[in-house]
C-alpha cells in the first residue's frame, strides 16, 4: 500500500482517516457500491453553452487556471457577468434523456453521477429555494418538456436498473449568503465566503439552511437515490465552514435508509467513500473508493476535445478496478443535449469488451497478488480472473505467460468460454492460445482461473 497518502491524487482524503460507516444500511450500501465498478458522470450546467471550464472562471484567485480559456474579454468584472448571464442561453433542446440511460446500460455503467447544481449555483432541477435554474422564465429552456432536468434523467436511468447519484455543490457562488456583498473580501476573491462565518453567524446560517433544503430536495423529491455525491470541499467544519452535514444526513437517511454520502476530501463520518480525481493509485487502496476520471481532456464540455480511445478505456477501468476502486467516467453532453459522437464510440468500444468479459470486473474484490506487469488480477470467492492489457500493436502469438502462482486446476477464456491449455512453469501459467486469436492484438484478454 504506497504512503498511505495517495501521492499525486488530486481529490483524495487520507486512508488511513477514513472512517468506516456504523449503520448496518449503510454498510450494506457500501457493498453495493463496491460491487458496481463502472459509473457514468456527467458534468452538464450553463459552462456548457459556452465550452468553458465550470463554474471556476468565477473565482479571482483561480484565474491564472480558470480563465485561461476566456480569449474574448480582458475584464474581468464584464466577463464575470457574461458567465452569471449564460443561463439566459441555456437551452439543450435535443436532449433525451432515454437515449443517454440507453447508451449507459448497453454499454456497462451501473450508476450515474450527474451535476444537479455546481459551483455556479445553477441548478438543474426545480429548486423552490433559488429562481437560478432550468426552470425560471429567465431561462429558454424552462418550456422545454425536459425543463426539470434531473427529475427526468434520474427517472430515464432509474427505468434502466442503474443506480442514481447526486452531484451537488456545497459552496455556491450565486447565493447571497455565501458570496455575500459589502462584507470582509470583495465577491468573487476567492471559492470562500466573503465572511468570516463565525463572525457573522447570521448569514451562514441563512446558508446551512439554504443548503439543507436543496440537499433535501433532492433526497425527498428526486428520490431514491442511492448516493449524495458532495463537492466543495472547503466547505468543511475545520475551514470554518460547519453545514452541520452529520445532522442532515440522519434526517436524510430516515427518507433514505442507507443512504451513501461521498463528502469529497473532508474525511469523518460523512465521506463513506474516497474519490481521486483525474488519477489512479499506483498500488491498492483497501477501503472503498471511486476515481473520478474524465473520457476526454475535461470535466465540462469543449469544443475540440479529444477523447480517450475504447482500449484507453478499458485499461483504465482495468486499472481502478484491480486496485479495488470504482471509476466514475466523466462524459458531458454537448449544448444541444446531445452525446459527443468520438466519446460515444469510444465507450461503445470499452461496453463492448464488458459484454465478453464483465465477469472479470463487476463484484469483484482485491485479489492477492492484484496486478504483475501488464496482467491484472480480480476474484470472487475462490474465483481468480486474469487480465492481460495488451499494448497498442502487440499481437497474441501461440502462448501466453499468465503470472498466476496460486492454484489453477482450470483456465478459460472469457468471450469465447473457450478451456485453455496450460502448463504450470515457475513464472505462473504458459498458456496455449486459440489458434482464432493469434496474430491478433486484443484490447485486453481476460481469463478465468479455477482450482
Amino acid at each position: 500500500m504506497a504512503d498511505k497518502i495517495i501521492k499525486g491524487m488530486h481529490g483524495c482524503s487520507r486512508e488511513d482517516e477514513y472512517v468506516r460507516p456504523t449503520d448496518p444500511l449503510v454498510l450494506d450500501k457500501l457493498e453495493w457500491f463496491m460491487d458496481q465498478k463502472l459509473a457514468l458522470m456527467m458534468h452538464f450546467g450553463i459552462y456548457t453553452t459556452a465550452g468553458i471550464c465550470e463554474s471556476w472562471p468565477l473565482v479571482d484567485a483561480d484565474a491564472s487556471w480558470g480563465r485561461n480559456e476566456i480569449d474574448w474579454e480582458s475584464d474581468g468584472e464584464v466577463f464575470k457577468q457574461q458567465y452569471r448571464d449564460l443561463n439566459k442561453a441555456f437551452n439543450p433542446i435535443r436532449i433525451r434523456p432515454e437515449v443517454w440511460a440507453d447508451f449507459a446500460a448497453k454499454n456497462g455503467f451501473k450508476y450515474l453521477i450527474f451535476t444537479t447544481k455546481h459551483h455556479d449555483g445553477f441548478c438543474l432541477f426545480d429548486s423552490k429555494y433559488t429562481d437560478y435554474k432550468t426552470t425560471s422564465p429567465d431561462c429558454p429552456f424552462h418550456t422545454h418538456r425536459h425543463a426539470d432536468i434531473v427529475k427526468d434523467v434520474f427517472d430515464a436511468f432509474r427505468e434502466k436498473g442503474i443506480g442514481i447519484a447526486a452531484y451537488f455543490s456545497k459552496p455556491d457562488w450565486h447565493c447571497p449568503w455565501y458570496w455575500a456583498e459589502g462584507m470582509d473580501r470583495p465577491v468573487a476573491f476567492n471559492r470562500n465566503p466573503t465572511y468570516n462565518p463565525k463572525e457573522h453567524p447570521e448569514l451562514w446560517n441563512k446558508f446551512v439552511e439554504f443548503t439543507q433544503n436543496q440537499m433535501m430536495e433532492l433526497v425527498r423529491d428526486y428520490g431514491p437515490i442511492d448516493i449524495l455525491w458532495l463537492d466543495g470541499g472547503q466547505v468543511n467544519p475545520g475551514n470554518g465552514q460547519d453545514i452541520r452535514l452529520s445532522e442532515f444526513a440522519r434526517e436524510a437517511r430516515k427518507i433514505r435508509p442507507g443512504l451513501l454520502i461521498a463528502d469529497r476530501t473532508v474525511g469523518g463520518e460523512n465521506e463513506n467513500y474516497i474519490t481521486p480525481e483525474q488519477s489512479v493509485p499506483s498500488a491498492p487502496i483497501r477501503v472503498p473508493w471511486e476515481s473520478c476520471v474524465t473520457a476526454g481532456y475535461a470535466f465540462s464540455y469543449r469544443f475540440a476535445e479529444r477523447y480517450k480511445s475504447s482500449r484507453e478505456l478499458v485499461h483504465l477501468l482495468v486499472d481502478v478496478v484491480c486496485r479495488g476502486g470504482n471509476l466514475a467516467l466523466n462524459i458531458a453532453p454537448q449544448p444541444d443535449g446531445t452525446l459527443p459522437a468520438a466519446a460515444v464510440k469510444s465507450a461503445e468500444g470499452l461496453g463492448a469488451w464488458l459484454r465478453d468479459n464483465g465477469e472479470a470486473i463487476y463484484g469483484t474484490r482485491l485479489s492477492d497478488p492484484n496486478e504483475e506487469g501488464i496482467t491484472a488480477f480480480t476474484k470472487k470467492g475462490d474465483t481468480h480472473y486474469a487480465i492481460v492489457r495488451l499494448p497498442e500493436g502487440e499481437k497474441l502469438g501461440s502462448e501466453l505467460l499468465i503470472p498466476w502462482r496460486g492454484e489453477a486446476g482450470k483456465l478459460t477464456l472469457l468471450g469465447l468460454e473457450a478451456p485453455i491449455r496450460f502448463d504450470r512453469t515457475d513464472e505462473g501459467l504458459l498458456a496455449h492460445i486459440p489458434e482464432i486469436l493469434r496474430g491478433h492484438n486484443p484490447i485486453a484478454p481476460a481469463f478465468r482461473i479455477e482450482k
